[in-house]
């Protein structure tokens, strides 16, 4: 049997009056089409669980939306999912805005269904180039090869962990600190946030 979570009956009770209904639907359909679905609050809405995140969704001052984790393997190239940020359904405003309850239940089976499959979406590989060195940083990797060398060897995401903690101190003095305690610890081979690698 599923799981309620009474926070997501407080959520309900504190959303718009027009959203209330809307969500006690979606909610009773999302336990109806799978029973064993557990109910939690993730980034401060409803969410469905089983195996994994199933679906979830939110209530607005003038609009509800739902959505399934896996929209793309679930909904595929229906009408419903021409805008992922809006839930697949689009603003929502009354039951009325949302498909019929039986094609609804088939895409909460078949998001299941994919749960339960260990079914994992892949997610585009970004390609960040790397940073742009500051030229005071540059100079002083320049004159200690220990350190340049392991600069280059840093993924791109460390280097710019360096980069970006230099470039946004406020005063000369404090840049010119933090490029002495860079080199430093660059020359030891470690990361910017290296005390924290451990934890």
């Amino acid at each position: 049997m599923g799981m309620r979570d009474p926070r997501v009956d407080a959520y309900i009770a504190k959303s718009a009056v027009f959203a209330q209904p809307v969500l006690e639907h979606l909610r009773t359909l999302v336990h109806k089409n799978c029973p064993t679905v557990e109910e939690s609050i993730k980034w401060g809405m409803p969410a469905f669980l089983h195996h994994g995140m199933l679906a979830n969704m939110a209530a607005f001052k003038q609009h509800c939306t739902f959505g399934f984790w896996k929209h793309k393997l679930v909904v595929g190239a229906d009408r419903y999912s021409e805008d992922a940020s809006m839930g697949q359904f689009g603003r929502v405003t009354t039951i009325g805005d949302l498909p019929a309850a039986k094609v609804i239940a088939a895409y909460i089976k078949k998001a299941a269904a994919l749960n339960e499959a260990g079914v994992k979406v892949e997610k585009p590989k970004t390609k960040r180039a790397p940073p742009s060195v500051p030229d005071d940083l540059n100079a002083a990797l320049k004159k200690n090869r220990k350190a340049l060398v392991h600069f280059k060897a840093f993924t791109p995401g460390n280097q710019r962990e360096y980069v970006d903690w230099i470039t946004e101190a406020k005063r000369a003095e404090t840049r010119s600190k933090r490029v002495a305690q860079a080199l430093e610890w660059i020359a030891e081979g470690k990361k910017r946030n290296w005390k924290y690698e451990n934890c």
